[in-house]
């Protein structure tokens, strides 16, 4: 998914000693009658969790009368993106010449590398649309790699309390054989109604709690659809409470802290501001760095990168 922002701010992802709840904003997902999506990452209070750099939550929104999802191709660099979905049907298509359907319970992975372009519409057959977009940014050593795309469909695996479906990394016994090129973990939760999720996980790791739906409570604050909660590392152990009658469901992003301090703009991943402004200037040309995308039909046969601000991207201190 593309970072649709009109005018979007620079992002210095580094670490941060905000330990609360993010609350999302809600953005536009292309022009003024696009469908919105509420996102939580990156955030002026933290960026990152582990190497998680993005993450929107969408839906459900009814599209069986209305526009759907159409992002045009757009690039992106240094950074892997993370598709999932709980309703709805997305078809993918990539400049490493990949063409795929994005299905609920399913991952779509795709790694970026050095620099590729996709576009994303939801079909004919998705009435409904509800799902997260995430982003992994890549290490300085890997992050130049080349293009890749992965596809997993994790079995569900009850616990006491819930159903995890772990897409990346390994949880409670589960685990995907997906590559990464961090330790990561993400994850499905589905917690049954009126009970409390206690699972271990890495004391190395820090983790995200992204809400979806229902009435959750985690380290004693209640969240809110698409609230992500953090808990820093250290906890050998995630408790999380269902105190509905119905289930809840949330998805849970964890990784150790990045070490790297990275500057994300648009749909860029890189290291400094002349990076970025040249990786947008070989997108507006059409370089080969990106590549082309197949087969898509919609009315903007790519999208333009928004004009760089009239200053020098640079660190955002703390």
């Amino acid at each position: 998914m593309s970072n649709a922002d009109p005018a979007p701010d620079e992002v210095d992802c580094r670490a941060s000693r905000f330990a609360g709840v993010l609350q999302a904003r809600e953005v536009p997902l292309g022009g003024p009658r696009a469908m919105r999506v509420r996102r939580t990452l990156p955030a002026r209070q933290r960026s990152m969790i582990g190497a998680w750099c993005f993450a929107d939550h969408y839906g459900p929104h009814d599209v069986a009368d209305a526009a759907g999802m159409d992002v045009p191709p757009h690039p992106h660099t240094g950074l892997q993106t993370v598709s999932w979905l709980f309703q709805g049907e997305i078809e993918h298509r990539d400049s490493a010449g990949v063409h795929a359907m994005v299905r609920p319970g399913e991952l779509n992975l795709m790694t970026a590398g050095a620099g590729i372009c996709h576009s994303e519409v939801s079909t004919p057959a998705a009435t409904t649309l509800h799902g997260v977009q995430l982003w992994v940014a890549l290490p300085d050593s890997d992050r130049h790699t080349g293009r890749d795309f992965a596809h997993h469909v994790p079995e569900p695996a009850a616990v006491d309390a819930a159903t995890l479906r772990v897409f990346l990394g390994e949880l409670a016994g589960s685990r995907s054989p997906v590559r990464t090129f961090t330790p990561l973990l993400g994850a499905q939760v589905d917690i049954h109604p009126r009970a409390t999720l206690r699972v271990d996980v890495d004391p190395a790791f820090e983790h995200g709690i992204l809400l979806d739906d229902g009435d959750v409570e985690v380290g004693g604050t209640v969240l809110q659809r698409a609230d992500l909660a953090y808990q820093s590392p250290g906890w050998d152990r995630l408790e999380i409470v269902n105190r509905g009658a119905a289930p809840a469901r949330l998805i849970l992003l964890g990784g150790p802290p990045f070490p790297e301090s990275l500057l994300m703009w648009w749909n860029f991943v890189g290291r400094s501001h002349d990076e970025i402004a040249e990786y947008r200037a070989q997108w507006q040309a059409g370089d080969d760095r990106f590549g082309a995308v197949t087969g898509y039909r919609g009315a903007v046969p790519r999208l333009p990168a928004p004009g760089l601000p009239n200053a020098r991207l640079k660190p955002r201190e703390r």
